[in-house]
């Protein structure tokens, strides 16, 4: 488990360039989390897979995120450059969910979201994993954007200067097929949507690859989409909860969520709704990160590397454009505050 301290990587404007400026600040890092059982990938599957292997799956994927989101596909070949990585190696870096598949998804958990308006809007949610990357976090800082990031990633969530904050859930169902990983989806969202309509409008035309529910926040509307395949449901509210199966009655009789992964979403989904509901309109960053810091919201660390346990948690502020996260499993340790660049406008 980690809480020191997380990586903050300054990049710029031009899509190669600012792939360069990552890969090059996290060079080491992620060359040794590429080398490491390929990105950690045959610790948690059976049988492993070879680069080689994957190598017309990747071309696939990448295909698609270069028609549909070029400049995505531009930064990950500056990724690839300052990492000293092959380009089927950052695609890999930014398809690992994909290439798991959602068969491998274990009981414990995997992610708790919410947003809130409140007295002033928030997004805040634990963050699930496996294969212990609370090692990989990082935060860029895109000029646009403060986006979260494990292992290479180029999004994960996050908040920009427009004041819209973007979130997620793993939700499983559909055919999962070459197209945008939803983690990218979200990075383009922040480099182009202005608020919570344009960023669901954006969702409703990119071809995704997996399945996700998306939470979205700005400073004045809160919204999830849920999504299956080419279908997108929409909620909105003045407080919103997910955990990880589907909530919309025309997706939820879709929903392949194993059956204990299914207990556990909903005690999770159970407990911050009851939680929410007792946190006064005023609430400040220190009680959003209190009332995900304790189980069932925050799964602690099992010792498996193949189980999703909670890594960092994460406030986000949209009316402020801050990304506060911290690493680790929840329970303790630094929290870390990330504000815009002075100078950028809002």
């Amino acid at each position: 488990m980690t809480t020191g301290q997380v990586a903050h990587v300054r990049t710029g404007a031009d899509p190669v360039e600012a792939g360069r400026a990552h890969g090059g600040a996290r060079k080491h890092a992620l060359r040794a989390f590429v080398d490491d059982d390929l990105c950690r990938l045959n610790r948690l599957r059976r049988p492993p897979l070879t680069l080689a292997e994957l190598v017309p799956a990747l071309d696939a994927h990448g295909a698609v995120i270069d028609a549909a989101t070029p400049a995505l596909g531009q930064e990950i070949l500056g990724l690839a450059e300052g990492a000293g990585l092959t380009r089927h190696e950052a695609l890999l870096l930014q398809l690992r969910r994909e290439v798991l598949g959602y068969r491998s998804v274990r009981p414990a958990g995997d992610c708790t979201t919410y947003a809130r308006l409140a007295d002033e809007p928030v997004l805040a949610q634990t963050v699930d994993l496996n294969g212990d990357l609370d090692d990989q976090i990082a935060v860029l800082d895109t000029g646009r954007a403060l986006v979260l990031s494990f292992a290479g990633l180029l999004g994960y969530l996050g908040v920009n200067t427009h004041g819209l904050a973007v979130g997620l859930n793993l939700v499983v169902g559909g055919t999962w097929r070459p197209g945008v990983p939803p983690y990218l989806a979200i990075r383009h969202l922040l480099d182009t949507a202005r608020d919570v309509t344009e960023a669901i409008s954006l969702l409703g035309d990119l071809p995704l690859a997996s399945s996700r529910s998306v939470m979205l926040c700005d400073r004045g509307r809160a919204a999830y989409v849920e999504i299956l395949d080419d279908q997108r449901r929409v909620v909105t509210g003045e407080t919103l909860s997910h955990t990880n199966h589907y909530l919309h009655p025309d997706l939820a009789p879709h929903d392949e969520l194993n059956v204990f992964a299914r207990n556990s979403s909903t005690r999770r989904l159970d407990a911050v709704r009851s939680r929410l509901a007792a946190l006064p309109a005023g609430a400040g960053v220190a009680d959003h990160f209190a009332l995900l810091a304790d189980p069932p919201i925050r799964v602690p660390d099992p010792g498996d590397i193949t189980v999703e346990r909670t890594v960092a948690t994460v406030v986000l502020l949209p009316a402020r454009g801050e990304l506060h996260v911290r690493p680790g499993d929840g329970s303790a340790g630094q929290v870390q505050r990330f504000r815009p660049r002075a100078g950028v406008p809002r």
